[in-house]
């Protein structure tokens, strides 16, 4: 009989790894700063429902009109087509069956064929006529997001429906817990959950713009944007510390790296819709961002 394996080194390895991580500083930037931000946010979310006549400037300045489609004979969109990134669980995939009950062609987009094949499945479960598609893409990888882009407008081609996009949902994302690099030599955190969002965005601009009905994009940032301070809102500083996040010594700032990743999309959300209604006041397009996990629970609400 062969010896039994012995398990006491992988069992003290794992125990000092959890140790490490218990003692580390990202362990409690996130359970100290993280939980005070949340904390902060509901607050906000309080002041906002309690008193909407102060803070009606906010609201005016962060919410749009739904984007309704109709379903009249003569409406041009007779199904409207959503983009959900990161469908395969999670946020993406309550977004991904809430608007497919709606009416919504979905494109379920992700990195793993199987897992996003099951949701599809679990949708089909509940409603057997649900329209959905998938794309297995990687936004970690600007060749895959390409690769999407020409597959999409060829399936919009090929399609029935009306070759434009209703909905965009930026969902994707990560955290990390140690450096890794993409083959495109940025920090993998960063890349998912911003520049690769920031890539597919303009991307797919052109086919927001061609719809007929108003169109909508949605950036799922966080309330860890809040923990950001210091920054120095400069173009070439915070250039920098997107495009150069890669620690050259000492452990990984995976806490901070997730922060920034999600304040720059929340800039960037900004900004778009800034830019695009300078450009053209008339432009049918909104750009809104949806925090996550604050409006978990009523995400179709603000879709």
């Amino acid at each position: 009989m062969a010896p039994a394996p012995n398990l006491v080194p992988s069992s003290r390895a794992s125990a000092m790894a959890a140790l490490g991580m218990l003692l580390s500083y990202d362990f409690w930037r996130m359970a100290v700063l993280w939980t005070l931000a949340l904390i902060c946010s509901h607050f906000h979310l309080l002041l906002t429902a309690c008193f909407p006549c102060i803070l009606h400037w906010h609201h005016r300045s962060r919410f749009y009109p739904r984007c309704r489609f109709s379903s009249a004979p003569d409406s041009i969109i007779k199904r409207p087509v959503c983009v959900v990134t990161g469908a395969s669980s999670g946020l993406g995939a309550a977004a991904a069956r809430a608007l497919a009950f709606q009416g919504y062609h979905v494109i379920l987009v992700g990195r793993c064929l199987q897992l996003l094949q099951k949701t599809i499945g679990e949708i089909k479960q509940q409603d057997n006529d649900a329209s959905l598609s998938v794309f297995e893409v990687d936004l970690s990888s600007f060749s895959s997001i390409k690769k999407f882009e020409s597959g999409i407008k060829q399936w919009l081609l090929d399609s029935n429906l009306h070759p434009s996009i209703q909905l965009l949902i930026n969902n994707a994302g990560i955290l990390a817990t140690s450096c890794r690099v993409t083959s495109d030599g940025y920090d993998q955190m960063m890349q998912t959950n911003f520049i690769g969002a920031f890539v597919l965005t303009n991307l797919l601009l052109p086919l927001l713009k061609f719809s007929p009905v108003p169109s909508k994009i949605v950036n799922v940032t966080s309330f860890t944007h809040r923990c950001i301070s210091n920054t120095d809102l400069n173009e070439g500083t915070l250039g920098a510390k997107i495009f150069d996040c890669l620690p050259t010594s000492g452990s990984y700032p995976s806490a901070r790296t997730y922060e920034l990743s999600k304040f720059c999309l929340l800039l960037f959300s900004y900004e778009l819709h800034r830019q695009l209604h300078l450009v053209d006041p008339s432009l049918n397009i909104s750009v809104m961002c949806g925090r996550n996990p604050n409006y978990a629970g009523d995400s179709s609400n603000h879709l």
